[in-house]
C-alpha cells in the first residue's frame, strides 16, 4: 500500500470501513474445513500486521478462507462487543486494540481470558518478549497478547517556523499556549496515542504525588490541564486530525508520541523539517498493541486464533512492525532489529528518524501506562473537566 493509501486507512479511522483479505484460491475440500476471521483495528495496528495475517493464510489455506479487515474508532468498540455478546452473537474474531479499548474491555470483562487458562496453546510465550515489552504485556492482565511496542512519550512537535523557542517545561507550554490562544491542540485521550501519553506523562513531570492514581494522585496535572484547556479551541476525536491540521498550519503545535511523529512526516502529511521537543525531567510512558479475542468466539475459529497469534510473534512479521515508523521502532518480542525490516522500512526510518530518540530512549526513565481501571478512570475525569465542552 502507498503512503497516500496508508494515511487515507487511518484518516477513516473514526469510521467502520471493511477491507476484504484477498481469497487464497485453494481445493474446495480443504476450504470447507476453513474459517472466516474478521479482524477489528482500533490501534491502526492493520498498518503493522496485515502482511503477517494475509503471510498466515497463504501459509495456512486449510484453516483460513478469507480475513476481512474493519477499522473502528475506540471507544465505540466496547459498547458494540457487549451488544454483540448480549445477543449471543460472534461477529468479531480478533481485535488489534492499544491500551485504552484493551483497559474498557478488561472492565467489562469482554475479552477471552488467555493467561494462564489457555497457557498450553502459547507455550513460552512470556520468555519471548523484550524487557520493555514484557512490563507492557502485564498490562493485559492475560486477556490479549503484546503484538507491538513503542517507548511513546510525551513529546511536543511544532512548525520550527512559528516556534523559535519550544517549550521545555509545562510551564513554558501553558505560557506558549496563552500567548498563542488556539495554535495548540491535542486529541482526546480515549481515542489518541498522543493524547493519552500526554495525560500520562504529565503527572511525571509535574511532580504529582501518585503518577498511577489520576484520581487522588493528579492535583498538579488536573490543574494544569484545567489551565491549558483556556487557550486549545478544540479537542479532535483523534489524533489523524490533529495531524493534518498541524500539516496544513491551522495550528503550529500538538503533543505526539515517536511514531506519530516519524509516520506523518514519512506520508508527507506533516513537513519533514517540523521539529520535536522532550520536557527537561520527561519519563516515557510506554505504549504497545495488544490482540485480544471477545467472548463468543466459537472453538473452531479459537483454535486458529491461537495458532495466528503464536505465527504474529515470530521474528519474520515482528520485523514488519518497523513499518514506516508509524509504532517506533515496533517489534515487541527479542532480537529484531531494523536490520531485519523490509528495505523499505531502513530506508524511511534512516530518512525521517530522529537522532536525538535512540539517546532520550537510552537516558529517560520510562513508566507503564495506568491499570486499565485507573485509565478508564482517567478518561472519564478528562472526558468531563476538561473536554466536555470542547471536544469534537
Amino acid at each position: 500500500m502507498t503512503f497516500s493509501g496508508r494515511w487515507s486507512v487511518r484518516l477513516l479511522a473514526t469510521c467502520a470501513v471493511a477491507v476484504m483479505g484477498v481469497a487464497t484460491q485453494v481445493p474446495a475440500a480443504r476450504a470447507a474445513d476453513a474459517v472466516t476471521l474478521n479482524i477489528v483495528d482500533v490501534a491502526g495496528d492493520l498498518q503493522l500486521t496485515q502482511k503477517g495475517f494475509e503471510a498466515f493464510k497463504a501459509k495456512y489455506p486449510n484453516m483460513v478462507s478469507n480475513i476481512t479487515y474493519t477499522n473502528a474508532p475506540a471507544p465505540q468498540l466496547p459498547g458494540k462487543i457487549k451488544a454483540m455478546q448480549a445477543a449471543g452473537r460472534s461477529d468479531i474474531d480478533l481485535v488489534l486494540t492499544g491500551t485504552d479499548a484493551l483497559a474498557a474491555g478488561i472492565e467489562q470483562n469482554l475479552w477471552l481470558k488467555l493467561l494462564p487458562d489457555q497457557a498450553s496453546a502459547f507455550p513460552g510465550v512470556l520468555d519471548r518478549y523484550a524487557p520493555g515489552p514484557r512490563k507492557m504485556q502485564d498490562l493485559a492482565q492475560g486477556f490479549g497478547l503484546e503484538v507491538a511496542y513503542m517507548p511513546a512519550g510525551p513529546l511536543i512537535e511544532y512548525n520550527p517556523a512559528k516556534v523559535s523557542n519550544p517549550p521545555k517545561t509545562p510551564d513554558q507550554l501553558l505560557r506558549w499556549c496563552k500567548a498563542h490562544p488556539d495554535r495548540l491542540i491535542y486529541a482526546r485521550p480515549a481515542n489518541s496515542g498522543p493524547g493519552r501519553t500526554f495525560l500520562m506523562g504529565l503527572p511525571y513531570v509535574l511532580g504529582d504525588k501518585d503518577p498511577m492514581d489520576p484520581i487522588h494522585g493528579w492535583d498538579k496535572t488536573w490543574a494544569f490541564l484545567k489551565q491549558l484547556n483556556d487557550c486549545i479551541p478544540y479537542y479532535p476525536g483523534g489524533t489523524s486530525a490533529v495531524m493534518k491540521e498541524l500539516g496544513e498550519g491551522t495550528r503550529d503545535m500538538t503533543v505526539t508520541v515517536t511514531g506519530w511523529d516519524i509516520n506523518p512526516r514519512a506520508l508527507g502529511i506533516v513537513p519533514a523539517d517540523y521539529r520535536v521537543q522532550s520536557f527537561d525531567n520527561m519519563t516515557w510512558v510506554n505504549d504497545a498493541h495488544y490482540m485480544v479475542i471477545p467472548k463468543g468466539v466459537p472453538k473452531e475459529k479459537l483454535d486458529v486464533l491461537f495458532k495466528l497469534m503464536n505465527f504474529m510473534l515470530e521474528p519474520a512479521q515482528q520485523a514488519l512492525t518497523w513499518d514506516d515508523g508509524y509504532f517506533y521502532p515496533g517489534p515487541a518480542v527479542k532480537g529484531v532489529t531494523l536490520e531485519q525490516a523490509p528495505a523499505h522500512s531502513q530506508d524511511v526510518l534512516k530518512k525521517y528518524g530522529r537522532p536525538e530518540y535512540p539517546k532520550l530512549i537510552a537516558e529517560r526513565p520510562y513508566a507503564l501506562p495506568l491499570s486499565a481501571q485507573a485509565m478508564v478512570a482517567a478518561f472519564q475525569k478528562w472526558d468531563r473537566e476538561i473536554g466536555a465542552q470542547k471536544t469534537k
